[in-house]
């Protein structure tokens, strides 16, 4: 029954009030009808605060203007004003009762002007007066009913607008989550992307830095020359691979910042570094190569970086590692197939040659980070044992290509 209001909007509604009854004084409401003025003033002061209360105010304190015999003056027009504040603030059952109060209310006001209570000499007994007076007591009750109703109307139409601009609030507020939530997932698969990155950066010059590390050690003794090369190889190393983390950590500062990525050109420059690490190393390419996307470009890059170090450091480096290009008309299919280690008993070789990974039970990395890319630029990825070699697939469209973000 009772609205939830601040105490600033009571403060103004019980001011309003107030002003009203003075102003009633001024003009005599005292004189003509203390009771209505008070009870009409009342409904205005809760009109918000509880509707049903001000509907219940000021019909009590119109039906005793009736039997009181007090006439309508200016304070009546606060019935307008509560009839309005039923329809706007009013709870269901309040709203269409000051609807439906407000044809009977029409009905009593007409009835008392045609046919005043207590004026027994006055009503019409005839069915002559009876039928002069039905035409004007209808008009006026429509007129009296219109004018009510027009009331509750506005009443009703300032609900409605006060609904679909909390809708419309509600929808932007809406709006932004969803648009935050986006940012944030568009900011998660970046550093996702990031971490896939580093790990194949590290991975990869760590690979080389240990082989150049423990080829140099054994060959310290028979070719002291040989130290040097792995040392200036392990530099070289280094220093691409603290550059390229630079890079990464750059990005993760500054997530709009554009850090240039390697490509399919720079391919060769791997396989000299692996080549020089000690894995013998045999590339072909079939086909007519064709210009990719750059974020195609990368995920090839990745994916034969990837590969080629898991066979640099569980695969038999001696033998010879294939990479085999494919170029289609639909497609670009690169295999990288790479001989296991045979198991000699001394647990010296591992049996699953690059199907190992360290790093594969993180989520994103290895051959898990692998398969992710390729799906990623609207490809596919293969990777298992073949015999004696372990063998990555990897298919990627060069036609159409949607690269999902």
């Amino acid at each position: 029954m009772v609205r939830p209001l601040k105490p600033h909007e009571i403060a103004i509604d019980v001011s309003i009030a107030v002003v009203f009854a003075l102003i009633g004084v001024i003009l005599g409401g005292i004189n003509s009808g203390g009771v209505a003025l008070g009870g009409m003033a009342a409904a205005l002061a809760v009109r918000r605060l509880s509707p049903a209360l001000a509907l219940g105010f000021v019909w009590v304190t119109a039906l005793i203007q009736v039997f009181a015999h007090i006439g309508p003056d200016v304070s009546n027009l606060v019935i307008l004003v509560v009839l309005y504040a039923t329809a706007s603030y009013g709870r269901p059952f309040i709203k269409w009762s000051g609807l439906v109060s407000s044809f009977a209310g029409a009905f009593v006001m007409t009835a008392y002007f045609w046919w005043p209570l207590g004026n027994v000499d006055d009503f019409p007994f005839s069915l002559s007066n009876i039928f002069l007076r039905i035409p004007p007591f209808v008009f006026s009750f429509f007129l009296a009913s219109a004018v009510f109703a027009l009331s509750w109307t506005l009443g009703l139409l300032a609900r409605m607008w006060r609904t679909s601009r909390l809708t419309n609030q509600a929808r932007v507020l809406a709006e932004r989550a969803r648009i935050d939530a986006q940012q944030s997932v568009i900011v998660e698969q970046e550093r996702n992307r990031i971490a896939r990155d580093m790990h194949d950066v590290v991975a990869h010059s760590l690979a080389v830095v240990i082989a150049q590390a423990d080829g140099a050690r054994y060959a310290r003794e028979t070719d002291p020359s040989a130290v040097d090369a792995a040392l200036e190889t392990i530099a070289a190393t280094a220093r691409d691979a603290l550059g390229d983390v630079r890079i990464l950590l750059g990005q993760l500062r500054h997530s709009q910042m554009d850090a240039p990525q390697p490509v399919l050109a720079d391919l060769d420059r791997l396989y000299d570094q692996l080549r020089s690490s000690g894995l013998a190393l045999l590339v072909q390419t079939f086909g007519t190569p064709v210009k990719l996307p750059g974020g195609v470009q990368l995920a090839v890059y990745r994916i034969v970086q990837e590969a080629l170090t898991n066979a640099l450091r569980h695969g038999a480096a001696q033998e010879n590692t294939v990479v085999n290009f494919h170029w289609q008309d639909q497609a670009l299919r690169v295999d990288i197939s790479n001989p296991i280690p045979i198991d000699t008993g001394d647990g010296a070789a591992r049996d699953d040659g690059a199907a190992r990974d360290d790093d594969s039970t993180v989520a994103g990395h290895g051959l898990a980070g692998m398969t992710e890319r390729a799906v990623l630029v609207g490809g596919s990825l293969d990777a298992g044992a073949q015999g004696n070699n372990f063998l990555v697939t990897v298919t990627i469209p060069v036609s159409g290509i949607e690269v999902s973000v």
